[in-house]
């Protein structure tokens, strides 16, 4: 059996629930038997494998195809359009840990790397080394007295290959405390713990310890956007999945998440979404597939 069919099975055995993400002792499982449309979420730092199936995802004005045996990597919190365009679909991933990646940059001891200029997700195939560890993790599943001993080894061993594969260089700024990833990191959570309020970039910047100017360069670089605009997008993406509960209270949740004029609520909505917030929160209520 290829390392992709066995992954596949064991995917599908441990993936109870379809169309919505589970984790099972630390390891994401994600099974859909259709395809979707579009829809947003706010991803953390995770890798994440594709077995069966297609998706796409959106970040800014970057497309990202991940199709069998593509390995993406997202090192800080994305927001992310996601939409499943070939099923059936089966994937599964673990989150990535920063301190993990300082640590073996630390043993394995100094080399040359190439700096990383491109944002802050990036798709590329898994090698054999790479399956055959997440393989061996996804086998552990079967006893939970083997993961809890040798799931730790497992997950670092992967950390390593994804150091040392296409995307080294981006994970590796992952584990650097001053790296322009972290300087990026701490702005995204300062703007999360705000996104309903008016932020002003000048303290954004301060209480990171930047300039403007850098913070909205390496911002854009790393997330596709400004920091305003992310903070837009986390909002419409915090609306939308108010308004799947609650579909006729659109100027309410509109302004739980920072909108004091509806109308401009809905016209940035719109032009997000392609439809209106109440016409949309209906839409989705038919869809095969809503999910956070």
């Amino acid at each position: 059996m290829s390392q992709l069919a066995e992954l596949a099975s064991r995917i599908a055995r441990h993936a109870v629930t379809d169309s919505r993400p589970q984790w099972i002792e630390g390891i994401l499982v994600f099974s859909a038997k259709q395809v979707t449309a579009p829809m947003g979420s706010v991803t953390e730092p995770m890798f994440t494998l594709v077995v069966r199936g297609a998706k796409r995802t959106i970040l800014g004005d970057h497309v990202f195809e991940h199709g069998a045996g593509k390995a993406a990597v997202v090192t800080v919190e994305l927001p992310l359009i996601g939409q499943i365009v070939e099923a059936p679909f089966l994937a599964l991933g673990i989150r990535l840990e920063p301190a993990t990646i300082a640590q073996l940059m630390v043993d394995g001891g100094p080399t040359t790397i190439r700096p990383h200029e491109g944002p802050g997700m990036a798709v590329s195939d898994a090698d054999e080394k790479l399956l055959d560890a997440i393989v061996r993790l996804m086998r552990l599943l079967d006893d939970p007295r083997d993961l809890r001993v040798l799931g730790p080894a497992v997950r670092r061993e992967i950390h390593w290959w994804l150091l040392n594969g296409p995307q080294g260089p981006m994970i590796r700024q992952a584990g650097i405390a001053d790296s322009r990833l972290a300087l990026v990191a701490r702005a995204i959570a300062w703007i999360r713990t705000r996104y309903d309020r008016v932020i002003r970039i000048d303290d954004l910047a301060s209480d990171i310890g930047t300039s403007v100017s850098s913070l909205n360069r390496h911002f854009r670089a790393v997330t596709a956007m400004s920091p305003l605009q992310y903070q837009k997008q986390i909002r419409l993406q915090k609306a939308r999945l108010h308004l799947i509960a609650a579909p006729h209270d659109v100027a309410a949740i509109g302004y739980s998440v920072g909108y004091d004029n509806p109308s401009q609520f809905s016209r940035e909505y719109r032009r997000m979404y392609g439809a209106p917030p109440g016409q949309d929160a209906i839409r989705l209520q038919t869809m095969a597939i809503v999910q956070e």
